[in-house]
């Protein structure tokens, strides 16, 4: 998918599935309302209303962030939704959330690598791997790659963290490893209270295994 004329491409992650969608049960009730919003807007708004309603839930993010500034979920969500909401605005707005989604994540990641099974990792490096790179971004596919496996590693029963892997060899041209982390997405289990984000998460690892099906 391209944008416009001052084009930022290779989004195809950042437009919807963008992140990392942990569930924890310990999330403060903001930053869980966050997250389950997000799902909501993601997987059900289309169109007009899904832009508005971003425009919205990053002001709410940004009211979160603000009361739990020591916060890495508040911070990694903060990113997540910046980062979605690029894909579907494009052009020069794409890269300027791009990057504010990134400072998040790396805020995020300096108060707490390890919050939320590790998912700043994940969302970072999908970050990097469609951004573009120098001198129009900050893109870089080997730096995409390192911070994806490290998320694995994490948490290799992950949906997303499996998932971002596969899109990232796919990528790649590399359709054994694609399908290695596919299957290990398809079959991750269950996420208590994220019927929605799964649901629309197991979608798009269909949509991909048809993709993946006549490559060699």
């Amino acid at each position: 998918m391209k944008f416009s004329r001052f084009s930022i491409y290779a989004w195809v992650l950042v437009l919807m599935p963008f992140l990392v969608l942990p569930s924890f049960a310990d999330l403060p009730d903001d930053v869980y309302a966050l997250q389950q919003r997000w799902a909501e807007v993601n997987y059900q708004l289309q169109g007009d209303v899904r832009v508005q309603a971003y425009q919205d839930l990053i002001r709410q993010a940004e009211t979160v962030t603000s009361a739990n500034p020591e916060s890495a979920p508040a911070w990694i969500w903060s990113g997540i939704i910046k980062s979605s909401f690029a894909g579907i605005k494009g052009g020069l707005g794409a890269l300027g959330l791009a990057k504010a989604a990134k400072a998040d994540l790396e805020r995020a990641m300096a108060l707490d690598a390890e919050a939320m099974n590790g998912s700043a990792y994940t969302s970072l490096g999908v970050l990097y791997m469609n951004v573009p790179g120098w001198p129009v971004g900050f893109g870089d596919s080997d730096k995409a790659k390192e911070l994806l496996l490290h998320a694995v590693r994490m948490a290799p029963e992950d949906i997303d963290a499996n998932y971002f892997m596969a899109e990232y060899y796919q990528k790649q041209k590399d359709y054994v490893l694609a399908r290695h982390y596919l299957d290990a997405a398809k079959n991750a289990p269950a996420r208590a209270g994220r019927d929605v984000a799964d649901h629309g998460r197991h979608g798009e690892i269909e949509l991909m295994l048809l993709q993946l099906a006549d490559k060699h």
